[in-house]
């Protein structure tokens, strides 16, 4: 059996216990028509820790990088305890093994979950802090509302009265939708149509996903925002407005939301950006700054001008 088989099993049999991004299942549909692999770590026949990751060549180089719409990869531990010595010693023998791989170029975004990169760092890989925002409790939504800027809080009555929540918004309405969004701000969408459908599609057969749209008065959509989501946190992943959206119309769609997935998860992170216009964005409402770490490697490093 394989690597990869072995870790079909893994996650099949300790389903939410493995983040969502690292999931078997996402891997597949994120990396459909691509290659993916996964790194495991074992003792004594038991699976200590895994490091799945997307992979493939461009002149003659290869390369491991993030898949679209992963916001995280990297070292997942099978370590509940947290005993950091069992981390030290399994993500160095990843770290081992993912250099013994000999690519060109690696960039994996690791989860603000791996506080600790010193096993990669002691085998020559680098590393950027980076930040992502998050509420990390939805315990009480309505006190996050509350936290919000009054930005944020602007023109709830006004978006309510006016539309009506699709709580069963269809992959198929929001593709279209989700393109036009980008289109009409001269921008190339990023995500293919076929992938935001199986992606979509899977999470919400798997009951991992929501894709919730607002509309107006005349059924109208106006605007759509897909989130996935594991036990522990929900992610930001697409979203796009109309071009009639009254003020704030994605702030209610994300309170409403929220409500939601209070019952299903325990966090909700936006996404992670430097940029400073999203950087305020965020922050305003209420969220909490969540550093996690970009691990790399480049051989030569002038390679990473180009995959940066």
């Amino acid at each position: 059996m394989t690597d990869k088989e072995q870790y079909r099993e893994l996650c099949e049999a300790e389903g939410s216990k493995i983040p969502l991004f690292q999931q078997y299942w996402w891997m597949e549909t994120v990396c459909e028509g691509k290659r993916w692999d996964v790194l495991l770590s074992k003792r004594q026949g038991r699976i200590e820790g895994a490091l799945p990751y997307l992979h493939g060549s461009r002149l003659g180089l290869r390369y491991i990088l993030q898949p679209q719409l992963t916001r995280f990869s990297g070292p997942w531990y099978n370590n509940e305890s947290h005993d950091l010595n069992f981390e030290m010693r399994v993500g160095t023998d990843l770290a081992q093994r993912l250099k013994a791989l000999g690519v060109s170029v690696y960039i994996q975004h690791f989860s603000p979950e791996v506080t600790n990169w010193l096993p990669f760092r002691w085998e020559g890989f680098s590393q950027t802090t980076r930040y992502t925002y998050r509420f990390p409790s939805l315990a009480n939504p309505d006190d996050l509302f509350r936290k919000a800027s009054r930005v944020r809080r602007r023109h709830m009555d006004e978006v309510e009265a006016s539309c009506s929540v699709d709580r069963h918004l269809s992959p198929e309405e929001f593709a279209p939708f989700h393109a036009d969004y980008y289109r009409r701000r001269g921008e190339k969408d990023q995500i293919s149509n076929t992938l935001l459908l199986n992606v979509t599609q899977k999470a919400l057969q798997r009951q991992q996903g929501m894709l919730w749209g607002l509309r107006d008065r005349e059924g109208g959509l106006q605007a759509g925002w897909f989130v996935a989501f594991d036990s522990r946190c929900a992610y930001s992943l697409l979203l796009a407005i109309g071009r009639q959206a009254p003020p704030n119309a994605m702030t209610y769609l994300m309170w409403q939301m929220l409500n939601e997935l209070s019952h299903h998860t325990q966090a909700f992170d936006f996404e992670g950006s430097i940029e400073p216009g999203l950087e305020r964005f965020y922050r305003s409402f209420g969220t909490c700054q969540t550093p996690y770490f970009e691990v790399s490697l480049f051989k030569p490093k002038v390679l990473q001008h180009f995959f940066r």
